[in-house]
């Protein structure tokens, strides 16, 4: 591994890319295991063999140094995820809308707080969750029907909307709920969701928790215009929006 990294390093040396005989003699590293390690370490996409019989670093290497500064970004905003849920005793969930697909990014539980069964991808129930929901739901029409002529929309419950102008409907209709979302019981039957938007840069994603029906009914006993949702998760929406703009 420390060779494989040390090759790593003086290939990154070389923007234009060098020859493996080169990349040997900065190395130090006997040319037959130099012409081994970057076989295997382009086979991976780590490195990238040019047509001149140069190599430089491949995507591989981008891809993990963009995820790290995901992870990065994710870090600031646990403890905001961490507090949602300890508020409301209901799993966080954080989503971004990533080339075309709505993905989840982090899921903070516990044992009083367990997340729900994720049995379909989010990538495939969109028009199920209140995440995917909030994100269908600040794109633009053309957007939006871009994402619907891609994915179908499965029956996951009796509850579930499938036909995808029930849906643009639903979107459009004014709840009174502000940007506040609801799935109720369109993902998975005993389970009920809120969501809102959240933006890192221009990237669209949502802040969302979830609870079981037993837990929702006692809450709205106290609170049937779902107040309490709307005044926990928005703060903490701008709060994380705040903290994912930031540049690493």
């Amino acid at each position: 591994m420390q060779r494989a990294f040390r090759l790593m390093e003086v290939v990154g040396a070389h923007e234009t890319g060098a020859p493996a005989k080169r990349l040997a003699r900065e190395t130090g590293l006997p040319l037959a295991t130099t012409y081994h390690l970057l076989r295997t370490l382009a086979h991976d996409g780590y490195v990238r063999r040019l047509d001149d019989g140069g190599y430089v670093l491949g995507d591989k290497l981008h891809t993990l140094e963009a995820g790290t500064r995901d992870q990065a970004l994710l870090a600031r905003v646990r403890p905001a995820l961490a507090a949602l849920r300890d508020d409301l005793s209901a799993a966080a969930y954080l989503t971004f809308y990533d080339d075309g697909e709505i993905r989840v990014a982090e899921i903070v539980d516990g044992p009083q707080a367990p997340r729900v069964d994720l049995w379909v991808g989010f990538e495939d129930a969109g028009h199920a969750t209140a995440l995917g929901k909030s994100v269908l739901r600040e794109l633009d029409d053309d957007a939006r029907r871009e994402y619907l002529s891609r994915h179908a929309l499965p029956d996951l419950t009796p509850r579930t909307v499938t036909r995808p102008d029930d849906l643009l409907r639903r979107l459009d209709s004014p709840t009174g709920d502000g940007p506040l979302v609801a799935d109720l019981e369109e993902y998975a039957l005993g389970t009920v969701c809120f969501a809102v938007p959240v933006y890192s840069g221009d990237r669209l994603g949502s802040l969302g928790v979830s609870l079981g029906t037993d837990r929702f009914a006692r809450l709205a006993k106290s609170d049937p215009h779902r107040e309490l949702f709307r005044t926990r998760l928005l703060p903490t929406a701008n709060r994380v929006t705040r903290n994912l703009s930031f540049t690493i």
